[in-house]
């Protein structure tokens, strides 16, 4: 997460969309340390840039 935005600068989709990414990744890695995630990273950090880029803005 970016260093300067807080979790309570995301929307509730937001945070949600968040938790269930993170339930998946968690479910993806207990099926070895072989499986990729940076599909569920990438999608994450988007959320986070249009949580920060939200912030910049003042919105």
């Amino acid at each position: 997460m970016a260093d300067d935005i807080k979790f309570s600068d995301f929307t509730g989709v937001e945070k949600a969309r968040i938790v269930l990414l993170t339930a998946r990744m968690g479910w993806r890695g207990m099926a070895g340390p072989e499986v990729d995630l940076s599909d569920l990273k990438r999608k994450a950090e988007r959320i986070e840039k249009t949580a920060e880029r939200r912030k910049k803005n003042g919105k």
